[in-house]
Order: structure tokens, then C-alpha cells, then sequence
């Protein structure tokens, strides 16, 4: 699979640091042929919305897949703890909201799609701009607003973007007709790509995804719309915010499927189902994606005054991403524990040294401000800022 291809290179290219980091696989004291190459599970059945038949019940899983999967979930994991920590020591300042529990939704849909294929999502966006191929020091760095970031230090967390990647976006629900938008180009440019526009259950009842969805149907665009809901918008449970809490049955008249989020084998199988019917010119088709987040919405939520620590503990103990994962490949004789743990060791490395390149990289000078504004020549007013004119700190 060429996609995973890409995103397996993607992870090894996590900076100066770890140049070495995956050029081979892990070593184990067993023969590779000790390990069983490729297993089958059974996954949950997904709850369908006009629709005939859903994704396949059954995930087949290579032993490199399997690697492939958990190396790239727990980066992004260390990635947003590392996150937590920088935020906690003011190294982090602004926004910031974390995606950890929630890496089964990025692993699977990536999984199932191409990287040709486009994405689009919310503010909730470290993990979907490091498996669309930028590196964690750049991540880090954008965090804390550094020279080196993907966006040059002037983004931060919710405005990161790569090569088919629309960004994190901060203004809730606006990332849905973009997405739209960029699937219409799809459409018009006849290159059989698809869409995948992510949003939040707080963001689905918004009025522009409605008329996003609208249009899709109309114009039948190959456009996956994805709803990640994780339970809370902000603080307020989906209960207590939404009329529906089916999501995946919003789109009416487009058909849907409700998948379990927390499970990337079935994200995998769904997505790719999902893609399917849109490259086949039948329109859009809406995903609900049943996640958790462990942290709270932002860094200044704590994430227990909605909810108890005894839940948050309850759902990493039965329904963790990774650890499912893990435990399917030990089981299965698909990995050994030995070498699970040297690429835990190996990720917490590549991490810690992406945080030392993202605290000691300089700032953008104030004289930057201006650039990179417009692709081209800028004209020579931007909102009344002369680019050209140096631009003076004043406290």
C-alpha cells in the first residue's frame, strides 16, 4: 500500500535527531519468520444510514501494517503529552488542544485513503498535520512559536498546514465548506481524489455544515464528511447540546455510517468504504467516528468538572487505541514485547529531542511579520501595512 509507504516515511522524518530512527526495523532476539506475517479480526459492525451494505466486519493486518500503525499512533500520543508539558511550563502559550485517545481516528483514516487524497479539520489538528507528513520538530516548534515551526512560528497550534492538507482551522465549523470547496476542485479537475472534512460534535450543529451538505449532495461531490465526536463540545455533553446525537443520520438524504473510533482497524475499513463510494461518482457520505479525548477541551479546561476522573480512567483501561492495538499484535504472535519497548524507547528519543530543537530554536524576527502572506508578488498594500517598511517593536 503505497499510502502507507509515504506515511511510514513521514514518521522517519522527524529531524536532525533521529536520522537513524527507522531505517531498519526494530531488532528482535526472534527470526522474523518466528512472527506471524498477517492475521485477520473481526471488528464492530457499523451502524448504517441508507445504505444497503457498510464496510467489511473483517480487518485483515499485516505484522508490518501492525508496526507501521502503532509506531505512528504513539508519536502522536508522546507527541501531545510533550505538548501538555511544554503548555504546563509556559513554553506553550495561546491556544492548544490535544488529541490524545483520539489516534485511532487519524491512523485509520490515513490508512485508508491515498496521500494524494485531501484532508481538512478543526483546531484538534497535531495529529493530522504529522500523518500528512510534517515532522514533530516542526510541530513542536510551531507550538511554541519558533523560526523552525511548519508555519514558520506564526500558526501555532490551530493554523498548521502541509501538502493536501487544509489546516487545523479555529473558527468552528468553517473548516466543513472548505471542504466542500476542495472536493468540488476534486470534481472539476476530474483526478479521482477525495475530500475527508473533519468537525467536532460541538461544531455539527452549525448551519454552513448543513449547507455544505446540501451542495455536496446536489452537485454529488466525492466528499467524506467526518464527525469526531468525542463525547463533549467543550464541556457540554452531547446529550445536553444536540436534539440527535446520530450524527452519522444529519445528512438526511446522504447516506451515513456510524463506526467505532477508538478501534483503527475499523476506521481503516470504513474509510475505505467510504472512499470507495465517493471515487464511484455516487456523492458524499457522512462518518460519525465514536472517539474520547482524555484531555479537556483546551489546556485551560482540566477536563473533570463535566466529567469524572473514574471515566476518563474507565476508557483508557478498556477501549485505549494503542493499547488495543499492541495487544492484537502480542496475542496474534504478530510482534514480541521486547520490541514494542525499543520503539516506545525509540519514539520517547525522537520526541525529546524535537522539544529540545523546538525551546532552543530562535523566534521570527519582527521584520518577517509581514512575508508570507501571499504566494506571489504581494501588492503594495496589505491592510494598510507597507511589507517593505521595518517594522519597530513598541511595548
Amino acid at each position: 500500500m503505497q499510502n502507507m509507504l509515504t506515511l511510514i516515511s513521514n514518521v522517519f522524518r522527524l529531524g536532525n535527531a533521529s536520522k537513524n530512527v527507522g531505517a531498519r526495523m526494530v531488532a528482535s532476539t526472534r527470526s522474523f519468520a518466528d512472527f506471524t506475517p498477517q492475521a485477520s479480526f473481526d471488528v464492530k459492525k457499523c451502524e448504517l444510514h441508507r445504505l444497503d451494505e457498510g464496510p467489511s466486519e473483517t480487518a485483515v493486518l499485516t505484522r508490518e501494517q501492525g508496526l507501521q500503525y502503532y509506531r505512528i499512533m504513539q508519536t502522536m500520543r508522546r507527541m501531545e503529552l510533550k505538548a501538555d508539558q511544554l503548555y504546563k511550563q509556559k513554553i506553550i502559550r495561546g491556544f492548544c488542544h490535544l488529541y490524545d485517545g483520539q489516534e485511532a481516528c487519524a491512523m485509520g483514516i490515513e490508512a485508508g485513503i491515498n496521500p494524494t487524497d485531501h484532508l481538512i479539520t478543526a483546531y484538534r489538528a497535531h495529529g493530522y498535520t504529522f500523518t500528512r507528513g510534517v515532522s514533530v520538530r516542526e510541530i513542536l516548534a510551531e507550538l511554541t512559536g519558533r523560526r523552525g515551526g511548519v508555519a514558520k512560528g506564526k500558526g501555532g497550534s490551530m493554523h498548521m498546514y502541509a501538502k493536501h492538507f487544509y489546516g487545523g482551522n479555529g473558527i468552528v465549523g468553517a473548516q466543513v465548506p472548505l471542504g466542500a470547496g476542495v472536493a468540488l476542485a476534486c470534481q472539476y479537475q476530474g483526478n479521482n481524489q477525495v475530500c475527508v472534512a473533519l468537525y467536532g460534535d460541538g461544531a455539527a450543529n452549525q448551519g454552513q455544515i448543513f449547507e455544505s451538505f446540501n451542495m455536496a449532495a446536489l452537485w454529488k461531490l466525492p466528499c467524506i464528511f467526518i464527525c469526531e465526536n468525542n463525547k463533549f463540545g467543550m464541556g457540554t455533553s452531547v446529550e445536553r447540546s444536540s436534539a440527535s446525537t446520530d450524527y452519522f443520520k444529519r445528512g438526511d438524504y446522504i447516506p451515513g455510517i456510524k463506526v467505532d473510533g477508538m478501534d483503527v482497524l475499523c476506521v481503516r475499513e470504513a474509510i475505505k468504504f467510504a472512499a470507495d463510494y465517493c471515487r464511484a461518482g455516487k456523492g458524499p457520505i457522512v462518518m460519525e467516528l465514536e472517539t474520547y479525548r482524555y484531555h479537556g477541551h483546551s489546556m485551560s479546561d482540566p477536563g473533570v468538572s463535566y466529567r469524572s476522573r473514574e471515566e476518563i480512567q474507565e476508557v483508557r483501561s478498556k477501549s485505549d487505541p494503542i493499547t488495543m492495538l499492541k495487544e492484537r499484535m502480542l496475542s496474534n504472535n504478530m510482534a514480541s514485547v521486547e520490541e514494542i519497548k525499543e520503539i516506545d524507547v525509540e519514539i520517547r528519543k525522537v520526541i525529546e529531542d524535537a522539544a529540545q530543537f523546538a525551546i532552543s530554536d530562535p523566534e521570527p524576527p519582527l521584520d518577517e511579520l509581514c512575508n508570507h502572506i501571499f504566494a506571489n508578488n504581494p501588492p503594495m498594500e496589505v491592510r494598510g501595512t507597507n511589507p517593505w517598511v521595518k517594522l519597530k517593536s513598541v511595548s
